[in-house]
């Protein structure tokens, strides 16, 4: 074991009580450390926060990590604070002017600063990030550079601009997931050449988790599939939706069917509720999660047992993604998808941007028409046309764009209601052929499968009182004393 590796394996054992690295962990950190700029894949609950925080340790200057929801920024800040080893400060939408500016002004002070790509490109950050020694700059979830900058944030399109002008010492881009021509994809985005950036890719598979499919008839019979599974289960799951809607009216039916306490989560309750139903999952004291996609991400929560889709997730990424929060204790856990026939046209109105004519674009060009005719789009058209885009040139973006997504759409379906094994087809489509087959593979494999075939461990439960229903728990929140 050469010197810096043996220095690594002393941090990692006496600042952060581990024994050895995870798989891929070392590589990763050995790169970037070296100076190389590194795209680490790595499937999900496999550490990758380790992968910048560690190098605090070892250099100096500022660490800037670009992360895309404020709730995973403030996870990742609560952490390190908790640590109380380093100095780390949040800049982004949730501060008002005078926090934003204060925290500007004694930036040097801090060795994290977590950011979102639309207040990093923000030229007067720009400017004092430029005047300072940025030790390392880290995208987290660097499959957003991809998925998401070209129809939904664009300024994750600026991120390579942004490199230039500050010039960091080190480059890491971090993810759970990405195909091999999504890998390619962000390395262009962001300005790379391909031959200097240094590639470590772990196999996705998760092979502590049983992958199951529920093809049912109708939503009345999914409704009493999913009520009949979570009695099975019990505690310690999550449940995702397509619809807040939805959300909220089985959240309603679980908390009457069964005996768990059920917490609901999605964009429609306030930053506060969200993070208090967070907070009381991660502490046992809320068994099942009732959520849209706008829960999980950076979740480090280790005994999650089961996650079940009550619509059909968007695409292979964002299921693998999403299924990825069971099982980090590497114990037995279940993801299981529930669909019935026509699930595919909602999530098809959802990936779908509304694509304008270049008729339009240019008569607001030319300020006949206001921007607001866009509605909901108007952000996003009015950044392309901030950087010089044409109204031709605008709508081939959108339009390309829309089909990728409702390809990422067929795949799911055709995932679900193909005939070989689940496991098989995600390797397949992240490109991992050369895989073993656990004994407890997929639905699939075993069509006859049942809940104790699994042998899930028994989750703790730290409250057992049990909350009448969802609305009741939200009123709580607000006077436990936890935030």
């Amino acid at each position: 074991m050469n010197n810096i590796s043996l220095t690594l394996h002393n941090i990692l054992h006496d600042k952060y009580n581990f024994k050895t690295f995870r798989p891929g962990q070392e590589e990763t950190l050995m790169s970037v450390l070296s100076g190389h700029p590194t795209l680490s894949i790595l499937p999900t609950g496999s550490g990758k926060s380790l992968l910048y925080q560690l190098p605090a340790h070892l250099t100096n200057g500022l660490i800037v990590v670009i992360s895309p929801l404020i709730s995973l920024m403030q996870d990742q800040v609560d952490r390190i604070r908790q640590q109380n080893q380093f100095k780390v400060a949040m800049l982004n939408s949730n501060l008002d002017f005078r926090e934003q500016t204060q925290i500007l002004k004694t930036m040097q002070q801090y060795r994290f600063l977590f950011t979102s790509p639309e207040t990093l490109v923000k030229p007067a950050v720009q400017q004092k990030l430029a005047n300072l020694d940025i030790s390392m700059l880290v995208v987290d979830e660097a499959h957003c550079i991809s998925q998401w900058g070209p129809n939904f944030r664009p300024e994750y399109l600026l991120i390579k601009d942004v490199i230039r002008r500050i010039a960091p010492q080190r480059l890491l881009m971090l993810t759970a997931t990405a195909t091999p021509s999504v890998t390619k994809d962000i390395i262009t985005k962001m300005g790379l050449d391909p031959n200097a950036v240094k590639i470590i890719r772990q196999p996705v598979d998760r092979k502590n988790i049983f992958l199951a499919v529920h093809r049912l008839p109708d939503e009345h019979t999914k409704q009493e599939n999913l009520i009949e599974m979570i009695n099975k289960l019990g505690p310690g799951g999550v449940t995702y939706f397509s619809s807040k809607k939805v959300t909220n009216q089985v959240a309603e039916l679980i908390t009457k069917k069964t005996d768990l306490r059920v917490g609901i989560y999605h964009a429609g309750l306030s930053r506060i509720e969200r993070y208090q139903v967070q907070q009381q999952f991660m502490h046992n004291q809320l068994d099942l999660i009732c959520a849209t996609s706008a829960f999980g991400m950076g979740i480090n929560k280790n005994d999650i047992r089961y996650v079940i889709h009550y619509h059909m997730p968007g695409s292979i990424e964002s299921y693998v993604q999403e299924f990825g929060r069971a099982g980090r204790d590497g114990l037995a856990a279940l993801s299981l998808i529930l669909y019935a026939p026509g699930d595919e046209f909602i999530q098809d109105n959802l990936v779908q941007t509304a694509v304008p004519s270049v008729e339009s674009l240019e008569a607001v060009l030319q300020k006949r028409l206001p921007l607001n005719v866009f509605g909901e789009e108007q952000d996003l058209i009015d950044f392309y046309l901030q950087h010089h885009y044409s109204p031709q040139q605008i709508c081939q973006i959108l339009d390309e764009q829309n089909l990728l997504s409702k390809k990422r759409v067929r795949t799911m379906l055709n995932y679900i209601a193909g005939d070989h094994c689940y496991r098989e087809v995600i390797n397949a489509y992240f490109g991992q052929d050369d895989f073993q087959k656990p004994q407890m593979c997929c639905s699939y494999d075993q069509p006859d499968w049942q809940v104790d075939d699994l042998d899930l461990p028994a989750v703790k439960q730290q409250v057992q009182v049990k909350s009448t229903d969802w609305q009741t728990i939200i009123d709580n929140l607000f006077h436990d004393g936890s935030i």
